[in-house]
């Protein structure tokens, strides 16, 4: 047998264990959907709110929500509650027991999108098909669906798809405008999507003319693209003036959960929303941190949880390596830009994303544009590498959640 033989053969065995684990995690997802939505998404109530003509909502349903003048708020951007709105008009709030369910067919979307931008990219076939398989099942997107009937994970899936939009509008219909669009309604879900327009404008020039000219060539769409990016931002200020008394103030300082004893509400009261003392625990969970089972009783085996703060992107998305070896230019420079940006901020927050379970979800801010990196220019000999880190991640991120879930931790 001959060499590029046996690798087609070890693909084929590779996509054969990828579906087959696909397939299991798809199903755990409709089971969670089906049995576990209760309904109690603080979207929903936000939803319920807005069709009563509040911007408050009568009570709690997670946590998180802050408390103002004796009102209770939901302190997250609102565009989330108004996708949510057709369907809590419909079956009440909390009668929509769908979170889950919408939140995959969001996702499904988002998936479907790729799949045009990556035949716009130039991307072979094959490889197009396990990178959207890498999204789907070995990324941070798998677990915000499965767990889209909590308000933050629901938020990032809807604030996914409007990125996805955001570069689909670039790179398959070359309009800086959409793409603006897309970038203003991603920031009503994501503040950190208002980053994108430095790489949606790169994206979108010219490559073939120097950069000066292809920048005042650009001055009209890039005003015209400014225009959905600045409704969005007075949108989101004057939410917040009447909710708060202020355009700059989102909640975060008034956020009342009685009760509470996690490290996030100890670091938020002891140290702040923001901070250097996060830098070390954020990065070394971001980009090092394994697998980690946790394990009581005096011997130590019984399996008692998982390390909810997550694992490394490294790990359980180990595809995301093949970045390294990107197209290098003047759009790799503003993507990386908007990635450090993105991610620096991050890295600097309370919260890494805590509760996750094998991801770090908050690098979906900015994963899309890493993907594109990676999608561009000609396929490097190391993309061969893409089907076995692929499987990887799919089997490995089906292992967790199957061994959780029968010991029910």
């Amino acid at each position: 047998m001959t060499g590029h033989g046996f690798e087609a053969r070890r693909d084929r065995v590779l996509a054969v264990v990828t579906a087959l684990a696909g397939a299991a995690l798809l199903a755990l997802l409709l089971l969670r959907a089906g049995l576990k939505d209760t309904g109690l998404n603080s979207h929903g109530a936000l939803a319920d709110a807005f069709l009563h003509g509040r911007l408050w909502i009568e009570s709690c349903p997670e946590i998180d929500c802050a408390l103002y003048q004796g009102r209770t708020y939901v302190i997250f951007p609102p565009l989330p509650a108004l996708v949510a709105m057709p369907f809590v008009a419909l079956f009440g709030f909390p009668g929509f027991k769908g979170f889950v369910f919408l939140g995959l067919a969001l996702s499904a979307l988002s998936l479907l999108a790729w799949r045009a931008i990556l035949r716009a990219l130039g991307v072979a076939r094959a490889d197009a098909l396990w990178l959207v398989a890498a999204l789907a099942f070995a990324s941070p997107l798998y677990q915000v669906t499965l767990r889209a009937d909590g308000v933050w994970f629901y938020a990032q899936a809807v604030g996914f798809l409007m990125v996805t939009a955001s570069l689909w509008a670039a790179i398959c219909r070359k309009s800086l405008p959409l793409a603006g669009l897309f970038v203003g309604l991603a920031f009503l879900c994501r503040q950190m999507a208002i980053f994108y327009p430095l790489f949606l404008l790169f994206l979108c020039l010219p490559r073939e003319r120097p950069l000066m000219e292809a920048l005042r060539g650009a001055v009209k769409p890039v005003l015209l693209a400014g225009i959905p990016v600045a409704a969005a931002l007075t949108v989101y200020f004057a939410y917040n003036d009447a909710r708060f008394g202020s355009p700059t103030e989102t909640g975060y300082g008034f956020i009342h959960n009685p009760d509470q004893t996690s490290f996030i509400w100890h670091r938020i009261r002891e140290i702040g929303l923001f901070s250097r003392e996060y830098l070390l625990f954020n990065t070394l969970y971001l980009f090092l941190q394994g697998i980690h089972f946790e394990f009581g009783g005096p011997s130590l085996t019984t399996l008692t949880g998982f390390d909810k703060a997550g694992t490394a992107l490294l790990v359980a998305s180990p595809w995301v390596l093949l970045a390294f070896y990107a197209k290098l230019d003047r759009v790799f420079a503003a993507g990386a830009a908007v990635i450090a940006i993105i991610a620096g901020i991050t890295l600097l927050y309370h919260s890494n994303g805590a509760e996750q379970i094998a991801t770090q979800r908050y690098a979906l801010d900015w994963l899309p544009i890493l993907i594109v990196l990676m999608a561009r220019g000609t396929r490097p000999a190391a993309f061969a590498a893409l089907p076995l880190l692929v499987t990887w991640g799919v089997v490995a991120n089906l292992a967790v959640i199957a061994v959780l879930s029968a010991y029910k931790v």
